[in-house]
């Protein structure tokens, strides 16, 4: 259904397009207001399948084993890291970002909108805080690792490690409060 749906948005779009590019000065308003109002039901459609699809409980217990196995995973590379971050080389510490923490990080945004519907909109966005912060620091560790900047990429180490410990936490009490 929700193919179906898809595919009635995607129809509509480009029968719309149609119906108004055959004259420069008019719609034809007797085709594009049907074709248009299929599209607008396609797409209500859709999002409500979606939404029944994200709210799945056996979806939402999956997502949530992911979101935490990855959260966690992501801290302790993080503490290690931060421990040895002076013995990495600087120039190296972007392979070490890319090996430690890729899967993870999409791991954890592919399930992402399951805390919305497990924890609540403001947990979500209390985690989500937190850890787009982190996620932004360690961007910035990787760029200052391309770069040579030293200080930079041994201060934004310590930094994602906070901004991750603080939405681990935020994320461990969300979910005690749900089980």
């Amino acid at each position: 259904m929700k193919n179906i749906s898809f595919s009635f948005v995607v129809l509509a779009f480009l029968g719309g397009a149609f119906i108004t590019s055959l004259d420069e000065t008019e719609v034809n308003w007797t085709y594009f207001v049907p074709i248009m109002t299929l599209g607008f039901i396609g797409a209500f459609l859709y999002i409500k399948e979606a939404k029944k699809a994200a709210t799945h409980g056996d979806i939402l217990k999956n997502n949530q084993v992911i979101l935490s196995q990855s959260l966690h995973k992501i801290v302790a590379n993080l503490e290690a890291l931060d421990g040895r971050k002076d013995s990495i080389p600087t120039y190296d510490m972007r392979f070490e970002i890319d090996r430690l923490f890729r899967e993870d990080l999409m791991q954890f945004a592919d399930a992402r909108d399951s805390m919305k519907h497990l924890f609540g909109i403001q947990a979500f966005a209390d985690i989500m805080s937190s850890f787009a912060a982190g996620e932004r620091y360690i961007n910035r560790i990787w760029s200052a690792s391309t770069d040579g900047y030293v200080d930079e990429v041994l201060l934004y180490v310590s930094k994602a490690n906070a901004q991750f410990k603080h939405a681990q936490e935020v994320f461990d009490s969300a979910q005690t409060k749900v089980v």
